[in-house]
């Protein structure tokens, strides 16, 4: 399906692995010219280069900088002035008891997780305005609204995600600029590749069979009982960028497999 993208430009943080390099490959695959984002200038750069070779119509671009950084968001904002699609991917998570949390960590996840993409947003959200059109996605968690209890300060952060989405969207009224929250489920991410193989010492067993085993013992409620793919997130973040999602606007949107309880 072409998903009416060609041309487009995209800023996705942090997509040198992960969720957010998946999202960019994905856009790429639909004519996006995408803006690689990460701290390490040479590993981003690895990354553009990848995707020019795979989608060689397209124009990827360096945009590395750490963005929390108020100095480096301003160099980006002057090399990067205009962008029709903004994905808020780049985050940190780590378990942690709430006891063990203090001020110090509570300041260090809101200013990661929650201000950078707030000043991206502040930035980029009028020039979409003025140009009748553009996408801003934040990409959540399926514990912004059912935490677990093992990463509150994390819990935390994506919970504000969710408001700011939906304030922000108050300000696209009546404009096709679409302001939105993904909530992914557990992700089989290359980390979590890692430790679901190191988890079975039973080398007969398939990586299928060991994440079934993991998922019944672990999170029985899942109704898909397998990790979510990176790349259907990827799909689901590029059809809610594209013109055909235009009806989106401030949404929460779950792709748990069925996770989180629904009440009526």
């Amino acid at each position: 399906m072409d998903m009416g993208l060609t041309n487009k430009t995209a800023l996705v943080t942090g997509s040198t692995k992960g969720i957010g390099k998946v999202i960019a490959i994905e856009l790429a695959k639909e004519g996006v010219n995408v803006l690689i984002n990460g701290r390490n200038y040479e590993q981003v750069e690895r990354i553009v280069n990848e995707i020019k070779s795979d989608f060689p119509t397209t124009s990827p671009q360096n945009a590395a900088a750490d963005i929390v950084d108020v100095e480096q968001r301003k160099i980006l904002f002057e090399k990067y002035p205009n962008i029709d699609i903004l994905v808020n991917n780049m985050g940190i998570y780590e378990i942690m008891q709430y006891e063990d949390v203090d001020d110090e960590v509570w300041e260090k996840y809101f200013r990661t997780n929650v201000l950078a993409a707030n000043s991206l947003s502040k930035f980029y959200l009028p020039k979409m305005l003025n140009n009748e059109f553009g996408r801003i996605i934040f990409i959540a968690s399926e514990e912004a609204v059912m935490p677990s209890g093992q990463m509150p300060q994390y819990c935390m952060t994506k919970s504000m995600l969710l408001s700011l989405s939906k304030s922000l969207s108050k300000l696209t009224i009546g404009k096709d600029v679409t302001v939105n929250t993904i909530m992914p489920g557990p992700t089989l991410s290359e980390n979590v590749h890692q430790i679901i193989e190191g988890m079975y010492d039973n080398k007969d067993m398939t990586f299928s069979e060991k994440e079934k085993e993991f998922m019944t013992a672990n999170l029985p409620q899942s109704e898909i009982q397998r990790f979510i793919r990176p790349t259907e997130i990827g799909r689901l973040t590029t059809f809610v960028c594209s013109p055909y999602a235009s009806a989106f606007k401030g949404s929460p949107i779950r792709m748990d497999g069925g996770l989180v309880p629904t009440i009526f």
